[in-house]
């Protein structure tokens, strides 16, 4: 896909999760559309699947730590064909495939973990990664997670296992963007300087705008050409901005949670360029 299309991409996918969201009456729209940009290039431009076989045993794995943004997950699964669109009306409703947090439970196609509390994807995802290894399997093992998720001390006894096995076909992607619900990450409980930190613990740390298209595609694409059944494995820190291309949704932690007004939908529609 040529970089506009891309664009046009995640702000369809935007618009899919405040959709759903302000359907359901609940959930979290700011960190997902801060994600949007820098996943649409890793699942629509470097993720190996199948939507038509989604237990395909060779498949890349994407592990969502940060669960609560799953809207945007469940936009990317329906977009690509894992399930049909209209499953995205029922977001959130008692019984329905999708649910607030993903759930392996419901056997919704394409969710490989179950995520609720923060901090728990990593160590999965390495479990999952070393696995790949040992059975001569040459996937890749994408994790999701927060800024916040670095205040969890699993995160971190996570990325010394990934670093002690080697784990060369791990990539997590870090979603900076100082905000969690209840205000600042850095007023809270200031996680930084990550690139250092996760430097010290061995990883490759690729720092970028996660707004940027040229600087995600490069990111994926050297973490491709250097990932190995052996050796670092590799966090890409992309500073996003919570809210992402809704004026008055960004960078306000209010956002983290919460339906929008028809009001506020019609808006922010607009300014997405979507119906």
């Amino acid at each position: 896909m040529e970089t506009n299309e891309l664009k046009e991409k995640a702000n369809q996918l935007r618009a899919d999760v405040l959709k759903m969201v302000t359907n359901a009456n609940s959930g979290h729209p700011g960190g997902a559309l801060g994600m949007a940009d820098t996943w649409t290039v890793l699942h629509y431009e470097f993720i190996n699947d199948k939507p038509d076989n989604p237990e395909w045993e060779d498949r890349d794995r994407f592990i969502l730590s940060n669960g609560h943004t799953c809207p945007l997950l469940y936009s990317v699964l329906a977009d690509k064909g894992y399930f049909p669109k209209e499953e995205l009306n029922h977001f959130r409703k008692l019984g329905a495939l999708l649910q607030g947090h993903p759930s392996t439970a419901k056997g919704t196609p394409g969710v490989e973990f179950s995520s609720g509390s923060l901090g728990h994807g990593l160590s999965f995802s390495a479990g999952v990664a070393l696995s790949g290894r040992l059975n001569g399997q040459g996937y890749k093992t994408y994790c999701s997670i927060s800024d916040a998720e670095c205040q969890e001390g699993q995160t971190w006894e996570a990325a010394a296992v990934a670093k002690d096995k080697e784990l060369g076909n791990l990539c997590a992607v870090l979603d900076y963007n100082d905000s969690q619900i209840d205000g600042k990450v850095s007023d809270i409980m200031d996680v930084a300087p990550v690139v250092e930190k996760w430097e010290s613990f061995g990883w490759r740390v690729i720092e970028i705008d996660g707004h940027d298209y040229g600087q995600i595609i490069n990111a994926f694409r050297t973490f491709q050409e250097e990932s190995s059944r052996r050796g670092k494995p590799t966090v890409i820190v992309s500073n996003n901005i919570l809210g992402k291309g809704v004026s008055f949704m960004e960078d306000d932690p209010a956002w983290h949670h919460g339906a929008l007004s028809s009001d506020q939908m019609e808006q922010a529609l607009a300014e997405l360029g979507v119906e």
